[in-house]
This record gives C-alpha cells, structure tokens and sequence, in this order.
C-alpha cells in the first residue's frame, strides 16, 4: 500500500513539475512579448510625439509655397503679356513694311 501511494505521489509530483515547467516557459513568452509590445510602444510614442510640431511645419512650408507659386504665377502671366505684345508690334511692323515695299511709288524710284 505505501508502494502505491508512493508511486501516486511521485506520479502527482512529475505532473505538478510538469504544469510549473509550462507555466514558467509561459511567463517567458509574456515577458518577451511585453518587451516588445514596450518597444512598439515607445516607438510610436517618439515617432508621433514629434507628430503635431512635423504637421505644422508642413502647413508652413505649403503656405510658402503656394505664395511663391502666386508670385510666379504673376509673372509668368506678365512675361505671356510681353511676348504678345512684341508680336504683335512685329506683326504690326512687317504689315507696314510690306505695304511700303508693295507701293508703286516707291518700286518706280528705285528703278
């Protein structure tokens, strides 16, 4: 009989040894994975704590911009208007030429 409780003990013993081997190979894993879930953590902490200050910075430079793009835009409108006015003054100066080169007057001096 002390043989069979003997064997029952050390049976109980094995398995108990057994559930605390898995419980402690478990606390290992959540240990590793609360590690990391820390380092995600303080990762995202740092990227978006700088977040709000790179949005605006960001709204700056495109309010920049698109005041830059008005001036250039102003300008470039203004250099159009020029170049449409030098041809058209070109324009205007070849239709008087020729009417002076096609008058008979002036083809009967030349000859």
């Amino acid at each position: 009989m002390v043989i069979i409780v003997v064997i029952i003990n050390t049976l109980i013993s094995l398995l108990l040894l057994y559930v605390a081997w898995q419980v402690w190979q478990l606390k290992q894993q959540l240990a590793s994975i609360a590690d990391r879930l820390t380092a995600y953590e303080s990762s995202t902490h740092a990227t978006l704590y700088k977040a709000p200050e790179n949005i605006y910075l960001s709204q700056q430079n495109i309010y920049n911009l698109r005041q830059r793009n008005q001036v250039l835009q102003i300008q470039i409108q203004q250099v159009q208007q020029i170049i449409s006015l030098i041809l058209l003054g070109r324009q205007i100066w070849q239709r008087y030429f020729q009417r002076l080169e096609l008058t008979p007057a002036k083809t009967a001096l030349t000859k």
